[in-house]
């Protein structure tokens, strides 16, 4: 895991963690943005590095890591704490860890719910193929990154990340989201937002983001008619910022 980091020191603390196969670049304009008030983290997750291997455990060991990390650093203290998609369902788990103290969580996207067994070996395979014709360049496959997966200009990002990605950490990352989540009551101090779209596999977020509400009623739901998953934050971010801004101001 590495960080990169933005803002001044000393500035309430907003972490940001991008989602699986996508490089940590995904928050660099909302980094931008929100540098001018808070100090920005941004990791590169396990599994997920573009400089050098490394291999992804499970999302209960990479909350542990930024929990030592903000511990270290911040006291624990992260006044925002964002996660898309797989770094939802971390940011979900790291924001009950103790002696972490969130004061806003952020997620879109978050899959917390329990897939079959057949359905996770299916993904397996389909992440697997992906990640071997990426090393490949095949010219199908360049394509649809930049149409359907993320922005042109992020695809080298992507590269480097899945040159270096191995098959433990896919594997690793398929099994540890989709497991069994257990929903807990978060401080009641704490203000949530959860969005997600309403295409294709947003089902599973919706449902956890009702889910979530019944146990957190301070839970505020924005759907996004007509979005997939991650389209928001991948190709939107601008207006991605522009609701968390508005999420922020209105609970201020």
């Amino acid at each position: 895991m590495k960080f990169h980091e933005f803002g001044e020191q000393g500035s309430p603390v907003m972490m940001l963690l991008h989602g699986m196969l996508t490089p940590w670049q995904i928050w660099e304009n909302a980094a931008a943005y929100f540098s001018k008030e808070y100090y920005v983290v941004v990791p590169e997750l396990d599994g997920h590095t573009e400089e050098e291997g490394s291999t992804f455990l499970s999302v209960e060991r990479e909350a542990e890591l930024l929990r030592e990390y903000a511990l270290e650093h911040f006291e624990g203290s992260l006044q925002v704490l964002c996660g898309l998609s797989m770094g939802a369902r971390i940011a979900a788990s790291l924001a009950n860890m103790p002696d972490v103290s969130v004061s806003v969580l952020v997620l879109d996207g978050a899959p917390l719910v329990k897939l079959p067994g057949i359905l996770k070996t299916i993904m397996k395979k389909n992440y697997s193929k992906l990640i071997q014709k990426s090393r490949r360049r095949d010219p199908k496959v360049m394509e649809s990154c930049s149409r359907d997966f993320l922005p042109q200009p992020l695809t080298a990002h992507y590269l480097k990340l899945a040159d270096h990605m191995d098959e433990a950490s896919i594997s690793n990352v398929i099994d540890s989201v989709f497991s069994p989540f257990s929903y807990q009551t978060y401080d009641k101090s704490m203000r949530i937002l959860f969005m997600h779209g309403t295409k294709g596999n947003e089902t599973l977020a919706r449902r956890a983001a009702h889910k979530m509400k019944e146990l957190n009623p301070q839970t505020e739901i924005r759907c996004f008619e007509g979005y997939a998953h991650a389209q928001l934050a991948c190709f939107e971010n601008e207006k991605w910022v522009r609701e968390v801004v508005s999420f922020l101001v209105q609970n201020g």
